[in-house]
């Protein structure tokens, strides 16, 4: 076997989100490091910054993808709004992260805000989490489509004696919907020490490794709190300890989250690497020439995105895993049925490696991708269609009827050089793409054939001239 292309992970953007809310949150200064460097998270410390948060940079890494901070946090740990006349401009842009995470917790605040960004996110339904928070006091107006930003907030903070301290929430179209209401709830019912209990409803709960990474930051940052589950003889029964990161699903009815109210403690922190971010990078390695090693990574990591191990492994793929490191190698990849609705980020990238494999993928369970940066169910099937690659799109999925490595690198070869692909103004469809670019024989230079590769900003700046070490 050849040298491995060596190559680092980008920060955890989920991480970055929220280790910066609650430092912005916690009495006194916090020091954050390795921080994610992207459009989304300086969305979010804008907006924290504007409702009170203070941000000092410390240093930049090598190439400004990440960064060091000291926090001040918000006097009295409130976020501060201004009046119904001229409310707090909070402009999320096209984060789907930092719409949902700030309304929750902006709700918790006094004053008014006005939460608004770029048109697909005026597209995109919070109306779940409003809903929630309008049990909790907070006055919530949307001001173009119904359940969708742009809105205004006008609150005067959350109360919990009203509801008895218990509110209803799903994760049938988001887990962030529950991860915004968690950070929010020390902040509520701090008068009265009234705690609150987050109970999960719905049809479904999606991504709820995710939500395990907010009960990681909230206990990172000294908030009490207890996940009880209904067991089989229909008790509530409070997991023990920190069991709670054994947690892979969760069942709508059968989980609640109960948050102790108090001040968020400041601290140092350090932001791990980005499994989601790494899984183009860990891609790289199982279709293209070279062994890739991606350090950085945490293998015990929360992350869900974390998955794309076994799903590499299911298709054959050769792999190594370390404490903080994965090395993969070039495999001939087979097709596979696999439930993705714990690690829906990673759906663009499964199915271009299931378009190299042989054999049929079938991808589950993800409808929600539908209301992403794009919909993420049509758009690798129309992107994937250019170099002759079937994929059926299902309500909840995809079906790719994958060529192999071969086939696919000669139809990749085959193109003309006026053909353009589109990334769907998506992250995450771009830096998938990207993978073709790496099949035997390829010399395309998949940026070039972009039609937006600067895309990419938003979660991974330096992605391009990252891929190019690969190439």
């Amino acid at each position: 076997m050849s040298s491995p292309r060596r190559v680092t992970a980008p920060a955890s953007k989920s991480l970055s989100h929220r280790y910066c809310i609650s430092a912005a949150l916690a009495a006194g200064e916090s020091r954050l490091r390795h921080v994610l460097e992207s459009r989304d998270t300086q969305c979010t410390r804008a907006i924290l910054a504007a409702a009170g948060a203070s941000f000092r940079l410390e240093a930049r890494s090598e190439h400004g993808d990440a960064a060091d901070w000291r926090v001040d946090g918000m006097p009295g740990g409130l976020p501060r709004g201004a009046t119904p006349d001229a409310p707090l401009s909070c402009d999320v842009h096209e984060s789907g992260t930092t719409c949902r995470l700030l309304t929750a917790v902006l709700a918790a605040g006094k004053g008014c805000f006005r939460i608004h960004g770029a048109p697909r996110m005026h597209e995109r339904p919070i109306a779940e989490l409003t809903d929630a928070l309008a049990l909790l006091g907070p006055r919530i107006r949307f001001e173009g489509k119904p359940g969708c930003p742009p809105l205004l907030i006008e609150t005067d903070g959350l109360e919990t004696a009203a509801v008895q301290g218990h509110v209803p929430l799903g994760m049938d179209h988001s887990s962030q919907y529950f991860s915004g209401l968690l950070l929010a709830a020390p902040l509520a019912g701090t008068a009265g020490g009234v705690p609150l209990t987050v109970a999960l409803t719905g049809g479904k709960a999606v991504s709820w490794p995710y939500v395990g990474l907010t009960l990681q930051c909230l206990q990172d940052f000294g908030i009490r709190f207890a996940v009880e589950v209904l067991d089989d003889a229909e008790q509530w029964r409070a997991l023990p300890g920190d069991d709670w990161r054994h947690l892979e699903t969760a069942v709508p009815g059968r989980l609640r989250v109960t948050v102790q109210p108090g001040r968020y403690r400041p601290g140092e922190h350090t932001v791990e690497g980005d499994w989601s971010g790494a899984s183009y990078l860990l891609g790289a390695g199982a279709v293209g020439s070279s062994p890739v090693r991606v350090e950085g990574l945490r293998a015990d990591s929360l992350q869900g995105d974390r998955a794309m191990l076994g799903i590499l492994r299911d298709m054959g793929a050769r792999l190594a895993v370390e404490d903080d490191a994965v090395t993969v190698e070039p495999s001939a990849l087979r097709g596979i049925d696999v439930d993705m609705g714990a690690c829906p980020d990673l759906v663009p990238t499964v199915a271009v490696l299931a378009a190299a494999a042989r054999g049929e993928t079938r991808i589950r369970n993800v409808a929600h991708l539908r209301i992403k940066e794009s919909d993420r169910i049509t758009a690798p099937a129309q992107e994937l269609a250019r170099v002759g690659v079937r994929v059926e799109p299902q309500d909840d999925g995809l079906v790719v009827h994958g060529l192999g490595a071969e086939v696919l690198a000669a139809n990749v070869r085959a193109l003309s050089p006026d053909a353009r692909f589109q990334a769907h103004n998506d992250h995450r469809i771009a830096m998938s793409l990207a993978l073709l670019s790496l099949l035997p024989g390829v010399t395309l230079a998949l940026r070039d054939r972009l039609d937006d590769p600067g895309v990419v900003a938003k979660s991974f700046p330096h992605f391009w001239s990252l891929w190019e070490a690969l190439r």
